[in-house]
């Protein structure tokens, strides 16, 4: 099995971007998506940026992705994706339907935002080009099984296995509105919350993460101890999504358990401190909050 790192989905600051990735040339990543998935008003980092990103993390031994907009809202952002996917060098995650129609035909992964509920459209998205499906986060165990038995020869499936998990996006910004900002102006107030914004309950329990168009999980989805069944299935990639903090230990985390070297509870172990709570609702076909600390009980 191999382990991807994910597209950073929050907006940092250029320098912290560049440092990230300078350290996962060395992480015990076998693929990484780069580019904004999230908000095409974040550009700290430039087009000629994210492949000169892409160029060393590829001499350093990674395969590189280069990931769309989720949530396509302007003609500008339709041409800015034309020039990504007509790159000539790094494959496409295709996040939406505009990114679908532009991929097809040449090799393509179909990202976690494509609605892929069924074998029918996983026969589709092979027959049009793509060589791997990411599920979409809110399925379950069965229904992974299920699907991934039923794909079509040569479609590789990558599952979310750690990180909080993309909920929904919409065409207003909850952080310029949390703010009090209009999202024409929004001062690009995203870059204040490098790990996006927490939202509680009325009494105060933890719900979801305001990033930006974007609502996350208020928790990070942790499957690291449903590893051994995800290799006993032959699911082909197992992804990682970039958090502020500890995703260096969360790699080698799930690299120690995919080679062997450590138990999935080992594993677990070396990374139980890093963050106040994990879920894994969907994976069990419960609420996505849930988090139940042995998945094969």
């Amino acid at each position: 099995m191999k382990l991807s790192l994910g597209p950073i989905p929050y907006y940092w600051p250029r320098e912290r971007v560049m440092d990230f990735y300078k350290a996962i040339e060395t992480a015990p990543v076998d693929i990484v998506y780069l580019g904004e998935t999230v908000c095409s008003k974040r550009r700290e980092l430039r087009a000629a940026d994210w492949l000169e990103l892409a160029d060393r993390l590829s001499e350093s031994g990674k395969t590189v992705v280069m990931s769309t907009l989720a949530l396509m809202e302007a003609e500008s952002e339709q041409l800015a994706l034309e020039r990504l996917v007509n790159n000539g060098r790094y494959m496409i995650e295709a996040n939406d339907a505009t990114g679908l129609g532009l991929s097809m035909g040449k090799p393509f992964v179909a990202g976690p935002h494509i609605n892929t509920y069924n074998a029918g459209t996983l026969k589709e998205l092979a027959d049009v080009g793509a060589v791997r499906w990411v599920m979409p986060v809110e399925l379950s165990r069965d229904i992974l099984a299920a699907m991934h038995a039923a794909r079509p020869e040569g479609l590789e499936t990558e599952v979310w296995g750690f990180g909080r998990l993309p909920l929904a996006f919409s065409a207003r910004c909850f952080t310029a509105r949390a703010r009090n900002l209009p999202k024409d102006s929004c001062e690009l107030a995203c870059i204040d919350y490098p790990g996006g914004l927490s939202m509680s309950t009325q009494d105060g329990k933890g719900f979801l993460t305001i990033n930006g168009i974007e609502l996350q999980s208020a928790d990070p989805c942790n499957l690291i101890e449903a590893v051994p069944e995800l290799l006993d299935m032959g699911v082909e990639v197992l992804r990682i999504s970039p958090e502020p903090e500890g995703t260096e230990q969360v790699i080698q985390a799930f690299r120690d358990c995919i080679d062997g070297t450590r138990s999935s509870a080992q594993a677990m172990e070396q990374i139980r401190g890093l963050y106040p709570r994990f879920s894994n609702g969907y994976w069990k076909g419960e609420a996505g909050m849930n988090w139940q600390e042995s998945l094969s009980a």
